[in-house]
């Protein structure tokens, strides 16, 4: 399963006991680490549906983690990983048009002669 978060693909496999439900899932993200662990960790957890959301890192060696969601009221676990996915591109959006315009801003200040 590959999801694109323009211009990032993000590539991950669901686990998932034989039997098991659809709202308690293990997704294995491979070539990532705690940089987008801990910040999607935080983005799904403010979702009410969610009940638990953690990751783990295998190994130092390895780039990959185990990111583990588990919802109430049979929500599909998939859902809140697609609505983090999403709401952490539109903050890293907004965070990066904000910093563009604010180095703008100053470089126009430097290029105006000083009184």
């Amino acid at each position: 399963m590959c999801w694109c978060l323009s211009p990032v693909v993000l590539h991950l496999r669901k686990v998932q006991a034989d039997g098991g439900d659809d709202g308690c899932v293990t997704f294995v993200m491979h070539d990532e680490d705690h940089t987008l662990g801990n910040s999607l960790r935080y983005m799904i957890m403010k979702n009410p549906e969610v009940e638990f959301c953690g990751y783990t890192i295998t190994h130092p060696s390895e780039s990959k983690i185990n990111f583990r969601i588990q919802t109430r009221g049979g929500v599909p676990a998939v859902e809140p990983l697609r609505s983090g996915l999403n709401d952490l591109h539109d903050v890293c959006q907004h965070v990066l048009n904000t910093f563009q315009a604010r180095v703008a801003e100053f470089k126009e200040g430097q290029e105006q002669p000083m009184e």
